[in-house]
């Protein structure tokens, strides 16, 4: 005989009919020894034993007081171990905010501290750009210098020619 248990114990249903079934069951071998049992002693003694356990199917081995009492103290159990796991969890959600809290705050200012960094760098650059484009302004280049030279010559020998070809005034 097997129960599904439930939240108060065996299923109440079920044991009531399993007990019904024993019931019966000892009432058709009850009459069964009755005929026995007048010539045989032994039998007499089983036929009592029966009777015996027939009574006890009738009463309740468990009353439904004690039974309500182990499923609220069940129940007070389970409560405070569910207690005791939801503040567990709680106080390692907050554990884990206040981690994730301060990597964010480490993160951003290693974020600012880079863009500080960054800013700083290229201010450097632009200002060393600046001076070589100045230095470059100032410095005449020999190459150019001689360019120029040669083109001022040409210029020059180009002149006199075109005088000569043109009237005079």
């Amino acid at each position: 005989m097997e129960f599904s248990v439930v939240q108060t114990g065996y299923d109440q249903q079920q044991v009531d009919r399993c007990l019904e079934d024993l019931g019966e069951r000892l009432a058709r071998l009850a009459v069964r020894t009755d005929a026995a049992a007048r010539t045989n002693p032994e039998l007499a003694r089983l036929q009592a034993e029966i009777t015996r356990l027939g009574e006890l199917l009738t009463v309740r081995p468990v009353s439904a007081d004690r039974s309500g009492s182990a499923a609220r103290q069940v129940l007070l159990t389970a409560e405070r171990e569910a207690a005791e796991i939801l503040a567990q969890a709680r106080a390692d959600l907050a554990a884990a905010r206040e981690e994730a809290r301060q990597v964010r705050d480490q993160v951003y200012a290693e974020a600012v501290q880079a863009r500080r960094d960054f800013e700083a760098a290229l201010h450097v650059r632009r200002i060393r750009a600046e001076r070589a484009d100045e230095i470059l302004r100032d410095v005449a280049v020999p190459g150019e210098q001689r360019l120029a030279a040669d083109r001022m010559a040409a210029d020059r020998m180009a002149t006199p020619g075109d005088a000569l070809a043109a009237p005079a005034s």
